[in-house]
């Protein structure tokens, strides 16, 4: 496989597409599309600079979830805490930022961040690090008018129940299963 050309085809407010043309394993040109929420322009920036960061908050034996809904699939799911690194912002304060955004809370102490990894591969670029942390304070509304955003705190048993009956997102998926089976940082 070799990427011969990137060219953008479309320049949205929040996301970018490109058009990729490269050779496949037998040697013919073919063309993908992707988007992105970074400027490219050239193959080397694929990927390499972080966008942003989900969250898997934890108070006491509970783990957050956000029933949160999602325009591009016009209904309500259940998800982790996330959002975009802002211009010149460090990592730590962004995770403060969001988590305060998304649900009233402060960080109480960040136990673990994990590398950046690619949130959706199959036609993007975008890479996310999954922070998780412990957190204090009270669950308040400070979301957006664009944004409808229901943040809870739940217990084992609670998760282990809401992954039989209700739609998640991918990762809030796997965080809430293994949080299901007592793991966690």
């Amino acid at each position: 496989m070799q990427l011969l050309k990137l060219e953008k085809v479309h320049d949205g407010k929040y996301l970018k597409n490109y058009e990729l043309t490269y050779l496949n394993k037998e040697g013919k040109e073919k063309k993908f599309e992707m988007v992105s929420r970074k400027e490219i322009t050239s193959k080397e920036q694929l990927g390499a600079r972080p966008s942003g960061v989900s969250i898997v908050a934890y108070q006491d034996d509970k783990i957050m979830l956000l029933k949160e809904f999602r325009m591009s699939i016009n209904k309500s799911v259940y998800n982790l805490c996330a959002g975009m690194l802002e211009k010149d912002e460090m990592l730590e304060q962004c995770i403060e930022r969001e988590l305060y955004e998304e649900t009233g809370l402060q960080v109480k102490r960040i136990l673990k961040i994990l590398p950046p990894s690619f949130a959706a591969v199959g036609f993007s670029d975008t890479t996310t690090y999954f922070a998780f942390v412990e957190t204090e304070g009270e669950i308040a509304d400070n979301t957006s008018a664009n944004e409808k955003i229901v943040p809870c705190f739940f217990t084992k048993e609670e998760v282990t129940k809401l992954l039989e009956t209700e739609e998640f997102s991918s990762r809030s998926q796997m965080a809430a299963y293994y949080f299901s089976l007592g793991m966690r940082p």
